[in-house]
This record gives structure tokens, C-alpha cells and sequence, in this order.
């Protein structure tokens, strides 16, 4: 048994072949790329999926967006502290079990027999994703020296971006040909590629802390804290419950919240290290992923809502947003002066993100206006993202990558989180004719707050 154990927790080396090329760095990067398309492809496809989901087992549109933010808010709870030990115990192993227990997860979504267990099993899929997400910036970061980190981590915002182009698309065709639980399995072969591939081509942690444990109170209260907020918030756009219900939930997550942060101030070994938030950099580009993400990800709920009669068209016409968001995640370089800081960079893809935005509140009625202006949208924010990410590892140092990246990736979960439970809220609330003023426009605003959160990464 403890043989086995040692072999479970016992990094495997890369081949000598591998390690022996020029090419190694990269090749790492596009292990962990896997990583990264499969999850994005995840998020985006099952948003087309909400209403073949309600419809299947009669459920609200409500109730049925707790499949997304059952999975995100676990995510929430479990990035950092998962950061944390893979930055003590080894970046890859963990890596590798993530991709395990996700593809495993995706095979039994796809076998749910009612609501209530498909989201069980998503929440075991969001177990998988945390091992994932919390260590693929600081994978991609340590790979590559550090004047090449902006690039390394602008292929895995290309990747990101690639499985959200694809996710729409692909979901389209299987909801409306296959049914929504193909959805879930289509991430069973990228799965199997992905765990092939990180075990061949990721290096071993070279740099480890050591950090205390933490208590579990850190992660519940902030698990707690984000789902009460989400939850009353999602109570207002549907869900049967009392009318006490949305403004108790709002109280005490806000409750919930107050109390992690001040645990994080006096425990001697919290989840969120103060030290780590006392640099501007940092603050400011943990809040720039949070409202980044709010905007790439409200227009995948809001898109549908606006052409609800053909799921194929909503698919083709949502891809325009990740498919921008590629292109100027992968040619970032060549849009903009070279000589331009990440920051600049930040604050010029922000500034375009409200410019799009502002369009599409006042002209999103011709669908191909709506596919430009999306696809802008998408270059401003695939501008921003990689800088803003190489602003936020460039800011502390190697051996707490794990952690910091797991903040990174916890604020990317929040804003999904917030993405999709905010716009669900607007497309309960707002009249039909003016969804797309009221649905753009509080992206807009989301998309100002980018716009000051990397002006604020100096």
C-alpha cells in the first residue's frame, strides 16, 4: 500500500528525448494548452445545453443554471487550496489526476438520470477541473524563461479560446442532433489525449514551498459566501422559493464573505496570504481576470436568449466572441507595438471591450452585426487577458506560482460565476424588446471596470 502511494504522489520524469530538445519548453505549453481548450470547451458548451437540460426533466431556467454555478462555485472553493499543495507536493502530478477525475466526471453527466444527480456530478467534474486550472498558469509560467512568459501564456489564452470557439459550435449541432448529454461526452477523448500528452511532455517541480495547513473554514466560508450571493441572486430571475429568501441569501453570503477576509488577516496560515495582496499589481490584476471573464462569458448566455428559436445560428453566431478572442491572444504581438507594456496592452483591450460593447446596446438587431461586434469584443479581450496574467506571475515569486495561479484562476471562476447568474438575472427581468440594451449594457459597465483595473497594473 505504501508503495503505491509513493507511486501516486511520485512526479514522473519526461523522457529523455523530450527533455533533450530545444523545443521542450513549448511542448510543455501545449500539454498544459489541452488542459485549457478542454475546460473552456466544457463552459461554453454546456450553456447551450440549458435548454435542452430544462426541458428534459421539466425543470426552470433557474433551477437548470445551477449545472454551470454548482461547477464554478466548487472551483471557487477548491483553487487556491489546491494551488497551495501542488506548489508543496509537485505541479504535474496533480495536473494529471485533474484530467483523470474530469474525463471520468464528463462520462457520468453524460449518464445523469435527473437534475439533481447531473449536478453532483458536476461538482465531481469541477474537482477534476481545480487539479487543471489551478496549476496551468504556474505550469506555463515555469516552463518558458520569463521574457517569453507573455507568449507561453498567450497560447493558453489561444487554447482558452479555441475551446470556446468550438464549444458553441459543436454544441449546437450535438443539442440539436444528439441531445445535451453529448455535450458531456465529447470531452471524453480530449481528456485521454490530455493525460497522455502532460505525461510525456510536462517537467517535474523544480521549485517547491512549504507552505502550513490551512483550516478548512477558509475555503467553506468562501464556497459559502460566493453561493449565497450567487444563489439570491439567481432566487430573483426564477426560482420557487419565498419572497425572504433572495435578500437572506444576499445578507449572509456578504456575512459569509466579511468573515473569510478577516480570517485571512489573523490566521497565521490562510488560504489567501495577505502578503500576497499587498502588492497593487496583484490586486488590481486579480480584479481585471474576475470582470474579464464576467464579459467574455455573459454574452454565451445572453446570445441564446436573443435567438431562441434556432440553437445552431445562437452556436455559430457566439463563436464570433472566442474566435476573437484567439486571434488576438495569438497575434497580441503583431496588433500592437512591441515595444508596448503589458500593461498598455491591458488598458488598450479594455478600452476596445467597451467600444464593441457600446455598439452592440444600441445595433445588435442584424445578426451579422451582432457576430462583428461580438468578435470585437473578443480581440479587446484576448488583448488584455495574457498581459494581464503575465502582470499578475511577474509579481511574485516562482515557488508560490501554484497559489497565485490558482488566484488567478479562482477570479476567472467567480466572474464566470458572476457572467452567467447575472445575465440569467437580466434575461428573466428585462422586456424581450430591450434585452440586448439591458444584457450589453451591464457588460458595458463590467467592461469599464477592465478598463480600470489595468490602468491600475503599475
Amino acid at each position: 500500500m505504501s508503495a503505491l502511494l509513493e507511486v501516486l504522489r511520485t512526479e514522473a520524469p519526461r523522457p529523455r528525448r523530450i527533455v533533450a530538445l530545444r523545443s521542450a519548453p513549448w511542448l510543455a505549453v501545449g500539454a498544459v494548452c489541452f488542459g485549457a481548450f478542454l475546460g473552456q470547451l466544457d463552459a461554453s458548451i454546456v450553456t447551450l445545453a440549458f435548454g435542452g437540460i430544462r426541458d428534459s426533466f421539466g425543470s426552470s431556467l433557474a433551477a437548470v443554471q445551477w449545472v454551470s454555478l454548482a461547477y464554478l462555485l466548487t472551483l471557487v472553493a477548491l483553487l487556491v487550496p489546491v494551488g497551495r499543495i501542488a506548489d508543496r507536493f509537485g505541479r504535474k502530478q496533480l495536473y494529471l489526476y485533474g484530467f483523470a477525475v474530469f474525463t471520468a466526471a464528463s462520462a457520468a453527466c453524460g449518464v445523469a438520470p435527473d437534475l439533481g444527480w447531473l449536478i453532483v456530478f458536476r461538482v465531481l467534474q469541477a474537482c477534476g477541473a481545480a487539479l487543471l486550472q489551478a496549476n496551468s498558469v504556474a505550469l506555463v509560467s515555469t516552463a518558458v524563461p520569463a521574457e517569453r512568459r507573455r507568449g507561453a501564456l498567450g497560447m493558453q489564452a489561444a487554447a482558452q479560446a479555441l475551446g470556446l470557439a468550438i464549444g458553441p459550435l459543436i454544441g449546437g449541432v450535438l443539442v440539436d442532433g444528439l441531445g445535451w448529454r453529448w455535450v458531456f461526452l465529447v470531452n471524453l477523448p480530449v481528456g485521454v489525449l490530455g493525460l497522455v500528452a502532460g505525461y510525456l511532455l510536462l517537467p517535474r517541480t523544480r521549485e517547491r514551498s512549504a507552505p502550513g495547513p490551512v483550516a478548512i473554514t477558509d475555503p467553506v466560508l468562501l464556497a459559502l459566501g460566493a453561493g449565497l450571493v450567487l444563489f439570491g441572486l439567481s432566487s430573483v430571475s426564477g426560482l420557487d422559493v419565498p419572497v425572504a429568501v433572495p435578500p437572506c441569501a444576499l445578507a449572509l453570503g456578504v456575512l459569509a464573505l466579511a468573515g473569510f477576509v478577516l480570517r485571512q488577516r489573523r490566521s497565521r496560515t490562510p488560504l489567501v496570504p495577505p502578503w500576497l495582496l499587498s502588492t497593487r499589481v496583484v490586486r488590481a490584476g486579480l480584479s481585471g481576470a474576475l470582470v474579464g471573464y464576467l464579459v467574455l462569458f455573459g454574452p454565451l448566455v445572453l446570445v441564446p436568449a436573443l435567438l431562441p428559436e434556432d440553437t445552431g445560428l445562437a452556436g455559430a453566431v457566439t463563436t464570433a466572441l472566442p474566435a476573437g478572442f484567439a486571434v488576438a491572444a495569438t497575434l497580441g504581438s503583431r496588433l500592437l507595438p512591441k515595444a508596448w507594456s503589458s500593461r498598455r496592452r491591458g488598458v488598450a483591450g479594455g478600452v476596445l471591450c467597451v467600444l464593441a460593447l457600446l455598439v452592440l446596446v444600441f445595433a445588435a438587431t442584424p445578426v451579422w452585426l451582432l457576430a462583428v461586434g461580438l468578435f470585437v469584443l473578443g480581440i479587446g479581450l484576448g488583448l488584455f487577458t495574457p498581459a494581464n496574467n503575465a502582470l499578475v506571475m511577474s509579481a511574485v515569486p516562482a515557488s508560490c506560482s501554484g497559489l497565485t495561479g490558482g488566484m488567478v484562476n479562482m477570479a476567472r471562476g467567480i466572474g464566470t460565476a458572476l457572467g452567467v447568474c447575472v445575465v440569467t438575472l437580466v434575461v428573466s427581468l428585462a422586456p424581450v424588446s430591450a434585452l440586448a440594451v439591458f444584457g450589453f449594457g451591464v457588460l458595458a459597465v463590467a467592461a469599464l471596470l477592465v478598463v480600470l483595473a489595468a490602468a491600475r497594473t503599475n
